[in-house]
């Protein structure tokens, strides 16, 4: 009972922090004139879009990292002590605000510098790819290992190809999340049910406190920021704050050694990524031709005359869904 109560006052200093932000960095964003410019290979009516204030993350950005180092010192201090577990959340937090960082410099060079299209996609890989090297080596010097959860089977060691491949997952699910952030509180909403069954994961596992701090802190801070971006959106978080929300959501699954279950939770944001990397493959096959009406697939039903309200509760309802199974599967598994 004690951590779901820690838990509550984390999410709602998260919350507190990231809404009342916006009360004053939306304003702020407005008077330098750091609107989002809307390109025109997107739906037409986006347009009306044009302008909106854009690198909103930074609300819950100061959210979520306030709530949670605040609240995992204090916890530890009255409890075992800042142990491993401690040292992997503030690991994963830095991991994931340089990631916000990189999102940053993108999002600097398409409204400042007027280059709509921001970092190459070549120096974004290698500046991601940099990230992640440098938080697995940090990772393996604080004791985590190269073992991962099956349901089912039990912790299976991948050995030197751990490296590889979590790598590759890093990259990918900060990228996914990324491509997800295209309508009005989509991004936000979908990273509210990921961190909250985390929290909930967490909590049931029973040896992951700090961790449920931190899911119950995104959990927080991405309800405080759709105060603000929730359809009519009157800001974007940006690369700013999709590429942070890719790395947090990294940061707590790795915490808690659920690689895996981070694939389940994280569906629709794969579900995304997939569908731009099988439209353009698709596209150059054969020559033009296309599968969906428009990718990432969150357009595609907007092209069918999804509104952006429908798209953001079905794919909500449909990570809850994956999140209820993976709750599942961390108790029967």
């Amino acid at each position: 009972m004690e951590i779901g109560i820690w838990a509550f006052v984390t999410a709602l200093v998260s919350f507190a922090i990231s809404a009342i932000s916006g009360r004053y960095l939306v304003p702020f964003l407005h008077k330098l004139k750091y609107g989002q410019t809307i390109l025109d290979i997107g739906p037409s009516w986006h347009k009306n879009k044009q302008g909106t204030p854009t690198m909103g993350g930074f609300m819950f950005i100061l959210g979520i990292v306030v709530s949670t180092v605040v609240s995992v010192i204090l916890f530890s201090a009255f409890h075992d002590g800042f142990g491993t577990t401690e040292k992997f959340v503030i690991t994963g937090l830095v991991m994931a605000l340089c990631y916000g960082g990189i999102g940053f410099i993108d999002d600097y060079i398409k409204v400042v510098k007027k280059r709509n299209l921001g970092l190459t996609a070549i120096q974004k890989l290698v500046l991601q790819f940099a990230v992640v090297a440098l938080y697995l080596l940090v990772m393996r010097v604080l004791g985590d290992n190269t073992d991962i959860a099956v349901p089912f089977v039990g912790m299976v060691d991948l050995g030197w190809f751990y490296y590889i491949a979590m790598g590759l997952v890093i990259v990918g699910i900060t990228n996914a999340v990324n491509l997800t952030d295209g309508i009005d509180g989509l991004d936000g909403s979908i990273t509210f049910f990921v961190a909250l069954f985390m929290m909930m994961i967490a909590n049931v596992l029973g040896v992951f406190d700090s961790n449920v701090l931190f899911a119950a802190a995104v959990a927080g801070g991405c309800l405080g920021f759709l105060v603000w971006n929730f359809h009519p959106a009157k800001v974007f978080m940006g690369d700013t704050g999709s590429l942070f929300l890719g790395g947090i959501v990294c940061a707590i699954a790795f915490a808690m050694d659920m690689h895996l279950i981070m694939l389940l939770l994280g569906l629709m944001y794969l579900v995304e990524m997939f569908s731009v990397m099988l439209q353009v493959t698709y596209f150059k096959l054969t020559h033009g031709k296309r599968i969906f009406r428009m990718s990432p697939i969150h357009h595609h039903f907007e092209m069918g005359g999804w509104s952006e309200m429908k798209i953001v509760v079905v794919f909500s309802a449909v990570t809850a869904l994956c999140g209820s199974i993976s709750l599942l599967l961390v108790i029967f598994g």
